[in-house]
Formats: C-alpha cells, structure tokens, sequence
C-alpha cells in the first residue's frame, strides 16, 4: 500500500490532530516502515498455530474469598442525608 503525504494530513484531520507539513512528513515514513512490518508478519503460515487468548500459559494467582473486615454501614451512613433500613435514600432520577 502506497502510503502518501495527503493520506497522513487525512488521518490526522479524523483523528482531530493538529498536524504541520513537516510533522506529516516523518510520519509518512514511519507509517510506511510500520506497514512494511505488518505485510511481513502477513507472509507467515500460521494454519497450524492455535489462536492464544494470552501469550503466556499462566494462571491468575487469586486470593481466598474471605471477609477481612467487619462491617462500618452505620459509621458510614451516620453522614448520609437519608437512610432507611440500612439502605441510602437518593432522589428518582428515571421516570
């Protein structure tokens, strides 16, 4: 794909960047190696590869599902403007 000083300042305008000529004109190139790079990696089969969801084959160390604190409701709803039955009292926002 021929990548052009008009296709640069064009994404720029949709992106909403302020983008001079000379600016557009580093990232002319710099885009152009970055498609190089993304035409080499198409060029490789990979029929025989199973899609990862993670590169790497770990598991998420996860913490035990345990209380560790004891419950502050009222402290915290001494300050609340409305409570009932433990529950805080907010004006309908949907009709």
């Amino acid at each position: 794909m021929a990548l052009e000083h008009a296709d640069v300042q064009r994404a720029a305008h949709l992106a909403r960047l302020a983008l001079g000529d000379t600016e557009a004109a580093g990232y002319v190139d710099d885009l152009k190696h970055i498609l190089e790079m993304v035409d080499q990696l198409q060029q490789v089969d990979t029929r025989d590869i199973a899609p990862l969801a993670h590169p790497l084959e770990t598991t998420q160390p996860l913490r035990p599902d345990e209380v560790t604190e004891s419950n502050h409701r009222e402290v915290f709803q001494r300050c609340a403007p409305l409570v009932e039955d433990g529950l805080y009292l907010v004006p309908r926002v949907v009709e």
